[in-house]
């Protein structure tokens, strides 16, 4: 089995459009939630939400492009251009066919499905734009990624809800370790801050409704009130080994573990034991042949409902034994939101920013936990060496999935 190295990064965020930005506001504790802007949300119980800012399609892609693309389009070959710069990848120089694709989406564009669904009922069937279906399915976020920056490979769309992201760059993984491919450009992107989505989360009650952007996403606190819906896109450029070496790239991390398990439980509970979260984490420790006390970090999938801290606290306590309360814990959606199946891929970068900067960002806003979460949810940010750290999400459906990754050696 072939080492995975991550050699190059890309972000579409609420906090930062590019990787200075985003992590430089991660560090500041900047909370990148606010209200919502793309409609009125007089009669919805959500107000707030994590919207990218200022994000300029022409400064990635040419114009006519850019029109053939939903937001959750654009935000993918944004990520993955600046993710494929930064790796210094020169494609004239790859074969082409051994450089893939695993960039996904959970959801699509529910924009052109709202956008042209209301002109079929006002104007009828002919007068539905014809590039409605290649806009508004999820796999054209790796369609317009390979086709943008010429990468014949492998190229696949996974799509496992809210564990999207980290399944990606998992089956990535796995395609260089078995000689599928020599790169792989991957993550998730998702931008479905819309009336139908707002509402379909709402109908759930599994949003917040707090309306001050710094008490609406409170992961892990005992005041949490559901999650905030947020959106963008994360990229990362992996390669084998040997050939991030033949080419003399930038190593900044590598890939040791995956997991990827099935709660078999609930369509959208996980189960309430931990054992399905428990056993990804497992895995993925197994695979690099490390201990629980050896885990430095934990990235949570830690959305601020109250089922899902819970139980994710009781999965890490189940798969670490007493070394749970020695590791370090947060979540990255205290101050973006849930970027659904962007979100494994951009808690995965900050991962591996951590292990660069030793560097654990604080959960922002935590105040005080109920009394089962007593674990170190990180109140404070802290400075420390990072050798392994860990990405875990959670889907619904009880897909569960878990990334371990460790300093260069």
């Amino acid at each position: 089995m072939k080492r995975v190295v991550v050699t190059g990064m890309g972000v579409i965020s609420p906090i930062g459009n590019n990787m200075d930005e985003f992590w430089s506001n991660i560090k500041k504790g900047m909370v990148g939630i606010g209200p919502i802007t793309y409609f009125d949300t007089t009669e919805y119980k959500a107000k707030v939400a994590g919207q990218v800012k200022d994000f300029e399609p022409g400064e990635y892609m040419d114009a006519k492009a850019a029109r053939r693309m939903e937001p959750f389009c654009q935000y993918a070959v944004a990520a993955a251009g600046q993710a494929i710069l930064d790796a210094g990848l020169d494609m004239e120089k790859e074969d082409a066919t051994r450089v893939g694709v695993c960039v996904s989406s959970g959801i699509g564009s529910l924009q052109a499905i709202e956008r042209e669904h209301a002109k079929l009922l006002e104007k009828g069937p002919k007068r539905t734009n014809p590039m409605l279906i290649p806009m508004m399915i999820s796999n054209m976020a790796a369609g317009n990624v390979a086709i943008t920056y010429g990468l014949k490979g492998k190229c696949t769309n996974v799509v496992t809800a809210c564990a999207t992201g980290t399944n990606s760059i998992g089956d990535a993984y796995r395609a260089i370790q078995c000689n599928e491919a020599d790169v792989m450009v991957c993550g998730g992107t998702e931008s479905a801050i819309t009336p139908l989505s707002i509402a379909g989360f709402c109908a759930l009650t599994a949003l917040s409704s707090e309306e001050d952007p710094m008490k609406a996403s409170l992961p892990f606190d005992k005041n949490r009130s559901g999650f905030v819906m947020g959106e963008g896109a994360g990229v990362v450029v992996i390669e084998s080994y040997e050939h991030a070496v033949a080419r003399n790239a930038h190593i900044y991390a590598e890939i040791v573990g995956y997991g990827a398990t099935s709660d078999a439980y609930h369509i959208t509970l996980p189960a309430e034991d931990g054992d399905g979260a428990a056993r990804a984490m497992s895995f993925a420790m197994n695979e690099a042949g490390i201990a629980p006390e050896q885990v430095d970090y934990i990235n949570a999938h830690g959305t601020a409902t109250h089922a899902n801290d819970m139980f994710e606290t009781r999965a890490i306590k189940k798969a670490f034994g007493d070394a749970a309360y020695k590791v370090k814990i947060n979540s990255t959606k205290s101050m973006i939101g849930h970027l659904l199946g962007a979100a494994g891929a951009v808690e995965f970068i900050v991962c591996v920013k951590s292990i660069l900067d030793g560097y654990v960002h604080a959960t922002v806003g935590l105040n005080e936990c109920e009394e089962e979460m007593d674990l170190d949810y990180c109140k404070e940010a802290c400075e420390m060496p990072v050798n392994y750290a860990m990405s875990n999400s959670l889907g619904f459906g009880g897909h569960n999935a878990v990334l371990l990754i460790r300093k260069p050696e």
